[in-house]
């Protein structure tokens, strides 16, 4: 079984920071490759976002075993001196991060490198293609994507033998979900040892068996979060009432727009843009983009802005 000492995040947006966060906290030597110096100087706050949440979470459960995150252990009692343990491992892991925008110090004696960029497939196959020049033979790759199929990108990989879909659910730590999928050509020993990378980092791995646009998790998700945004664009309801409705009548801890806050408004806007017939002003896809570019461009783009559909402290 191959084992992975490099981890490689390609991307710190809001899931790209989180994998690495959780990576590093489980004892991997991670780098997150970022496209500028911009790109740096807007991952550095998420991570750091990341650590007071570790931390303060175990530290709650210190009192509160409730707080109890599935992704900090396989244990669901702890004592104090092993939640300690665990703080000090979250500082371990923050110290460990390295950010660069060096293909070829990303690459280098690379493991397993994890695509997280945006849902464009321009910028997914330009990325995959200028990588290739520098990652080692033995590197495996994956793409957390949410929607797109490893099949439409393994050619452009260079190794489509080892390359598969890594996808992970938001808020890595308390929903500690890895679904992964292979394409036609990914070889058994590669899906094997991301099976296993998944479960090191605290993960429950999801196998699929075959290829899925949107996987397990997003073939449920993105409808359910379409339909609350087509209410919305139709002017049926403000966000608020709709998740009102949603989480009064079922019971559920959050609502369609406070979940589209924690995906992240540009990677909602990325979704539907997918859609041909977001181009379109009056269609109901062209009026959602138009609406959620609005919120980005005012920066209101999710909880790691602070805003979102909600205000949230920072």
């Amino acid at each position: 079984m191959t084992e992975f000492k490099k981890v490689v995040v390609a991307g710190g947006g809001v899931l790209g920071s989180q994998i690495a966060f959780q990576t590093a906290f489980s004892g991997f030597d991670v780098t997150i490759w970022l496209r500028s110096e911009g790109s740096i100087g807007r991952t550095r706050p998420k991570l750091e976002r990341l650590k007071r949440i570790y931390l303060e979470t175990l530290e709650t459960m210190k009192t509160n075993p409730a707080a109890y995150c599935r992704g900090f252990s396989d244990k669901k009692q702890l004592s104090e001196s092993e939640i300690n343990a665990l703080k000090q491992q979250v500082e371990k892991g923050y110290s460990r991060l390295k950010l660069t925008t060096s293909y070829e110090e990303a690459a280098e004696n690379a493991d397993l490198v994890i695509e997280a960029i945006a849902e464009n497939p321009e910028e997914k196959t330009a990325f995959y293609t200028e990588l290739a020049k520098y990652l080692p033979a033995k590197t495996i790759l994956a793409t957390n994507s949410s929607t797109m199929l490893p099949s439409s990108f393994a050619a452009a990989t260079g190794r489509p033998e080892k390359y598969l879909a890594l996808h992970f659910a938001n808020e890595i730590w308390k929903n500690n979900t890895a679904e992964i999928m292979g394409h036609a050509g990914t070889s058994a020993e590669c899906y094997d040892a991301v099976v296993a990378f998944a479960e090191s980092i605290h993960m429950v791995p999801l196998k699929l068996k075959k290829e899925q646009p949107g996987y397990i998790l997003n073939s449920m998700l993105v409808p359910f979060l379409n339909a609350a945004q087509t209410l919305w664009a139709k002017e049926i309801a403000d966000p608020e009432t709709i998740d009102r409705t949603w989480t009064l009548a079922t019971g559920a801890p959050a609502g369609p727009f406070r979940i589209l806050d924690i995906v992240g408004l540009t990677t909602a806007y990325n979704v539907v843009m997918l859609n041909p017939d977001a181009g379109n002003p009056d269609s109901t896809a062209g009026k959602i983009a138009a609406l959620l570019k609005e919120k980005i461009e005012a920066g209101k783009t999710g909880i790691n802005a602070g805003e979102g559909f909600y205000t949230y402290n920072k």
